[in-house]
């Protein structure tokens, strides 16, 4: 399995996935949970591989929702 791992793609941390989710958010002007599909949008190709989709997902909901 650590073989494996040093091919994989590094994993981003909490702090950069919350900064990328919100600079996509202002990149957007996302204000509603409606506009989360503009920002998942952006945010697909940056970070797959790199983030759990689901969190994202998870933080653009909560941030929109605000």
């Amino acid at each position: 399995m650590s073989v494996l791992a040093a091919y994989m793609p590094q994993q981003l941390s909490e702090a950069e996935i919350a900064t990328a989710v919100a600079e996509a958010i202002a990149a957007t002007a996302a204000v509603s949970q409606q506009d989360m599909g503009k920002v998942m949008g952006v945010l697909k190709p940056k970070l797959a591989g790199r983030a759990d989709m689901g969190k994202v997902s998870a933080l653009i909901k909560a941030r929109l929702s605000n």
